[in-house]
């Protein structure tokens, strides 16, 4: 029943126009901002506190309703960007900047690297890539089973190709940069195995980190860049950015490597800092007898 209402939802949203997907919300993030005792505010204004102690008790709160409004925002559009015919969606970009570094690396023959933080509106992103470029990607499926199809033929409807976070996946990801296409990957998700990531600063806070990325360029010798959809005010679309990662993102000290690989993503979250999905449990594995930061 649950997954029923949700896709009937979606498919209003998607008939909807943009800006007024974003305008409702506007209202539910600030209405929900109101509301401390919810999860999704309370692990958002964790994540802030820690993340900008030295932005006043004034700011932080501003920040916290902007991040939620933006939040609010990130599921709103998911009709659109998900059930709209592609060629349509992709209207919805309205400027492109640092493409030329992606096409750049294609160049090299060693296939590219392409991180895509939960910043802005990563489905779009993903949309734009591989619609122009060939696209291998990993994702994890959704704990609600009955909407797996959906998204999945949503994700590859623009002609990429997406795979398990399992050793399936990670092995199609090798092929697919021998190859010299692209492979993108989720850099900011705490790792669920055992042994697939290692602590490093994320704004001044140890954060579980994956090592797959690091691992992946010092093997293959692949570039790596980022890539985010900026969300535009009023409804009006998404800028699309690219921006290379840090050098030291391949380096064979593995906690220099994935200290880079957050360095970047802070990089990208400067941009836009509200867009960032403050409201996700970064920070849920802690480093040996450090306590838990979430209520």
């Amino acid at each position: 029943m649950r997954e029923l209402f949700i896709k009937s939802l979606l498919h209003f949203l998607a008939a909807l126009p943009l800006p007024v997907t974003h305008t409702i919300a506007t209202w539910l993030g600030q209405w929900i901002a109101r509301r401390p005792a919810f999860r999704i505010t309370s692990v958002t204004q964790t994540n802030i506190r820690l993340c900008f102690p030295h932005l006043s008790e004034e700011a932080q709160t501003e920040l916290v309703t902007h991040s939620l409004i933006e939040t609010c925002k990130t599921f709103s559009e998911l009709g659109t960007l998900w059930l709209r015919p592609p060629q349509q969606v992709l209207k919805l970009v309205r400027h492109v900047s640092g493409e030329e570094s992606l096409q750049h690396a294609l160049q090299q023959g060693q296939g590219v690297i392409l991180l895509t933080p939960h910043l802005g509106a990563w489905e779009m992103a993903g949309l734009y890539v591989s619609s122009h470029y060939p696209l291998t990607a990993l994702y994890r499926p959704l704990k609600l089973a009955g909407l797996h199809d959906l998204i999945y033929t949503a994700r590859q409807r623009a002609g990429g190709r997406f795979m398990p976070t399992d050793q399936t996946g990670v092995r199609a990801l090798y092929q697919a940069l021998r190859r010299g296409d692209v492979v993108g990957i989720l850099p900011d998700q705490v790792p669920s195995q055992v042994g697939t990531g290692v602590f490093a600063p994320f704004f001044g806070i140890p954060a579980y980190t994956i090592v797959l990325v690091s691992r992946f360029a010092q093997k293959t010798g692949s570039p790596v860049i980022y890539t985010f959809a900026e969300r535009l005010p009023k409804g009006q679309g998404f800028h699309l950015c690219f921006l290379p990662a840090p050098k030291e993102i391949a380096s064979e000290n593995l906690a220099e490597a994935v200290t880079a690989l957050n360095q970047g993503i802070e990089q990208c979250v400067q941009t836009c800092l509200a867009q960032y999905q403050w409201s996700y449990k970064r920070f849920k594995v802690r480093p040996a007898g450090e306590e838990e930061v979430y209520e």
